[in-house]
């Protein structure tokens, strides 16, 4: 594994956007010539979805139960998608049985042992799901296989309570597995002056506000085509945030060990900047 390839692993609530937020941000990293893996590490396999044309791919932990271990091969679990990105879901368990993180550590080890993490990548992506950081889905930060941390959140207080929690994961991690935080990023939900708490929130646990994307209904757009904005029109102000963050994403050298901050604290920010009463 080339010793610059960046490892980055992007966190956020359910229903933050978060995968949303990850496709379209290498989707504008393809377009300026970057080799990326994009891996999928929530149970419900969408991660990718867009990048491959709406099409679902089969998850490493489904391909296990039909093939074995012993009959896997990479083509198998691994697609090619817009940009030439390589796509892998990692996927969950029959629903009711097993632990969804433990799919994450079963598809990363099943993806070194096959030679996944070529010389000619650029980055890794893990799409995490951040609501509860267990013991598997904090296997990228825990294991040290992502190197940098990115919190998706937005004004609402759930989306800044799971942010927050993974900040307390990143903390416990940081000394053994060498991960640092990189900053937040704001998938908008046209809460009122939700930048500039974003911004006084990043502060408040040590990091800053990487960018700043708005809300804009080409979004769903693009979804309903099976595409990300930056395929379905490169030339929107939408697309042109995407690309913003990607520069922000590829120039950062702010890393930064995290201070979470008390529930209480959280709160109060929240009313100082008029989302609570």
């Amino acid at each position: 594994m080339r010793e610059d390839m960046r490892r980055i692993a992007i966190y956020g609530k359910g229903g933050i956007g978060k995968s949303t937020t990850t496709q379209n941000l290498t989707a504008s990293l393809s377009t300026m010539d970057k080799h990326i893996l994009q891996i999928g590490c929530d149970p419900k396999a969408d991660s990718t979805r867009m990048l491959m044309g709406g099409k679902r791919q089969r998850t490493v932990l489904d391909t296990l139960r039909e093939v074995g271990a012993e009959n896997v091969k990479l083509e198998d679990v691994m697609q090619t998608g817009f940009g030439g990105i390589k796509c892998v879901e990692a996927g969950g368990p029959e629903p009711g049985v097993g632990c969804a993180g433990r799919g994450i550590i079963t598809a990363i080890n099943l993806l070194e042992e096959n030679g996944a993490y070529t010389d000619d990548l650029d980055f890794v992506f893990y799409d995490v799901l951040g609501d509860v950081v267990c013991g598997g889905f904090a296997m990228p930060m825990r294991q040290g296989k992502a190197k940098e941390i990115y919190l998706v959140a937005s004004g609402e207080l759930m989306a800044l309570y799971a942010a927050n929690n993974i900040a307390k994961a990143i903390t416990k991690f940081a000394e053994r597995g060498g991960i640092r935080l990189g900053g937040v990023i704001c998938n908008s939900r046209n809460v009122e002056k939700e930048q500039e708490l974003l911004e006084a929130f990043s502060n408040a646990i040590g990091t800053h506000l990487v960018h700043f994307i708005p809300r804009d209904q080409i979004v769903q757009r693009a979804e309903i085509n099976r595409k990300t904005v930056v395929e379905y029109d490169p030339e929107s102000n939408q697309a042109k945030e995407y690309f913003k963050l990607a520069k922000n994403i590829i120039e950062n050298d702010d890393f930064t060990i995290p201070t979470p901050i008390e529930y209480e604290e959280l709160e109060k920010l929240m009313i100082h900047y008029g989302v609570m009463e």
